[in-house]
């Protein structure tokens, strides 16, 4: 591993060499990989189009740098732990020469359903190996996968399916979640009655009772059957798709964020080896759902990549108790361990007796990612998993970044509660004021921005290029706009403020206010609402709804009940508002826009300062606001 950053004076000779000749920097990460052809040039690029290209010209197959690159010298090595919702179930262990047979099987049985290079693939399916199969068995034969998180309702899914005009769909037939066995397949039939596939292949895990349509629907069990175990990859261009994932965005439906080889393949890699310091022979565990950017660059490809061993688990932190966590890290010897502010926050409620029983010892890394960890958390993780002797990495990144952009890297950068820190190698970093005027020096806050191109990028919405220009790259003139609010304190260090956009983090996934409220009128006695996020002690951020409603019978009890079903039909339970306030008007402009500084800062509970009113509408309904909320 040539590429690791041993000290931190290697990390700011790195960091240096990186900035001022970033195409030489990149060509060397990018030498250590398989290129079936060599790039003609590094680096294309204007801010402006978008357009940017990476390893121009060069032609590969992602998978080949997991599977042919290792299966000589790492064949036996475990590549994923499977870990299952239950712990009384046996887990598997499956090697890289194993994953690379499944893989190849798999990818032969897409072929054989007339699945081909280009071809859009949607994955909805629980925490089982086989989504990891499906991942990679699309990479292999060049078609594009958009995992959508099995928590989604049918509505999201047909969504996403028809943005992408996906041909199939890759589910199960329901997947167990602490002591519930929910269905899955019953929701891609819904959702393919607004929406149409050629193909759909069902991988058996719960053994539910399900409809299978005949000529479309299929057993995986079925499709791999007398399948060859190897197969040649198809060969990709270094920009070709390698996959889509929605995202919300502060309006409307979610946008489909497009992801291509080359420079992904680099910059995971390179970002998961330096942030956790990942040596040979150590067992990794990020805990998140592959249906999130998180478990696509740091469960599947960043891990596999550099051939290591990665822990999928299945089940949620607290079943069957608080302490399972813990008990998967002692049964697996977990080494680097990579979870969310909001697991860490809801573990930190039960008090430290659930970690007692568990020998974290063989812990050396502890990671963060989603949101921004506060501090308390910090220092309850830092203490009592950590014992005091692990790094915290705090990791800023995005969905639309590919890759970890802000981090300290484990053992190397001193720590401090709340702060990301520095940017890794290659990610050129500015802060500017509302007017994009880039502010120098140190101890400064504005927004962040990204004014040099790095391989992980985006590099366009699904079908909306335009789209992925408004929102990314028209704000401030030639950079890439975040959407975050950013501190860079008097030792240069970062640390994110959250978003500054119409955007909610709730347990680090984001939530686009205008999704939430289309979602909320949907509802037959909702006439118009607004929603705004406020500081929640577990999730980070809440959602806050507003609702001028047609009360018609209803009891406000049964009404809130009612919407929150709502939500959960349309976008799915992670997107129900955690409180819903009924009012009778909003604090609107003369313009009619609605002053959502003012909601905010009731949704907080900050009431004695509601700042200059004058300008609304009808100043009335603020008091009217305020004393609803008390």
């Amino acid at each position: 591993m040539s590429d690791r950053i041993h000290t931190l004076s290697g990390y700011f000779h790195e960091y240096q060499k990186s900035v001022t000749e970033p195409e030489k920097f990149w060509a060397r990460i990018a030498d250590s990989f398989h290129w079936q052809k060599r790039w003609d040039k590094v680096l294309e690029w204007d801010f402006e189009g978008p357009d940017i290209k990476w390893f121009v010209n060069a032609k590969l197959n992602i998978t080949e740098n997991i599977f042919e690159k290792h299966l000589y010298t790492l064949g036996d090595r475990a590549a994923i732990i499977w870990e299952p919702n239950d712990p009384n179930e046996e887990g598997r262990t499956i090697t890289y020469r194993e994953l690379y047979h499944e893989v190849c099987r798999f990818s032969n049985a897409l072929k054989a359903k007339g699945i081909k290079k280009g071809d859009r693939v949607i994955i909805y399916m629980p925490m089982v190996p086989e989504a990891a199969v499906a991942m990679l068995a699309c990479a292999r034969i060049g078609a594009i996968h958009s995992v959508v998180f099995a928590g989604f309702s049918s509505s999201a899914l047909a969504d996403r399916v028809n943005d992408c005009g996906a041909k199939a769909i890759l589910t199960s037939d329901g997947n167990y979640r602490g002591n519930k066995k929910i269905g899955v397949k019953s929701v891609v039939d819904e959702a393919l009655e607004k929406s149409s596939v050629d193909t759909v292949i069902v991988y058996q895990r719960t053994g539910q009772e399900v409809t299978m349509k005949e000529g479309r629907d299929h057993w995986w069990h079925e499709v791999i059957e007398g399948e060859e175990d190897t197969n040649k990859a198809e060969v990709m261009d270094s920009e070709d798709m390698l996959f889509i994932l929605y995202t919300s965005g502060s309006t409307g439906k979610p946008k489909g964020v497009v992801h291509t080889i080359g420079g992904y393949m680099v910059y995971t890699k390179y970002s998961f080896e330096n942030v956790f310091q990942y040596s040979p022979g150590d067992v990794y565990w990020c805990t998140a759902d592959i249906g999130w950017i998180t478990g696509h660059s740091y469960i599947v490809y960043g891990p596999l990549l550099a051939g290591a061993t990665s822990i999928m688990f299945e089940g949620v932190p607290t079943y069957p108790d608080a302490g399972r966590f813990w008990a998967v890290c002692e049964k697996y010897k977990v080494n680097q361990f990579y979870t969310a502010p909001t697991a860490i926050r809801a573990l930190q409620a039960h008090g430290t007796d659930p970690i007692e029983p568990y020998d974290l010892s063989s812990l050396k890394v502890l990671g963060s990612v989603g949101e921004p960890i506060n501090e308390e958390a910090w220092h309850w993780y830092h203490t009592h998993i950590g014992k005091t002797r692990c790094p915290i990495v705090d990791t800023w990144w995005q969905t639309e970044t590919g890759g970890i952009m802000v981090s300290p890297i484990a053992g190397i950068t001193p720590t401090k509660p709340a702060y990301a820190t520095l940017p890794l190698p290659g990610i050129q970093l500015c802060i500017v004021d509302n007017e994009g005027k880039i502010m120098t020096g140190n101890s400064v806050e504005g927004n962040l921005c990204i004014c040099f191109p790095w391989p992980g990028m985006l590099r366009t919405t699904y079908g909306d290029h335009e789209r992925c220009k408004q929102t990314y790259f028209s704000t401030y003139k030639g950079m890439y706009f975040t959407g975050d609010g950013v501190k860079r304190d008097h030792d240069g260090y970062y640390r994110i403020l959250g978003r500054v956009d119409d955007v909610i983090n709730v347990s680090g996934h984001r939530m686009g206010t205008a999704e939430v409220e289309n979602a909320i009128n949907e509802h037959p006695l909702v006439i118009e609402s607004a929603v705004v996020g406020y500081p929640h002690e577990v999730k980070g951020q809440g959602i806050y709804a507003y609702v001028i409603s047609d009360m018609k019978n209803r009891t406000e009890e049964n009404l809130v009940n009612e919407i929150k079903d709502t939500v959960s039909k349309i976008i799915g339970p992670i997107a129900k508002p955690d409180k819903i306030q009924i009012v009778s008007g909003l604090p609107k402009t003369r313009s009619g826009k609605i002053m959502r500084r003012i909601l905010r800062k009731v949704a907080e509970g900050s009431l004695d300062n509601m700042g200059d009113t004058s300008t609304l509408l009808d100043p009335e309904v603020v008091t009217e606001i305020i004393d609803g909320r008390k």
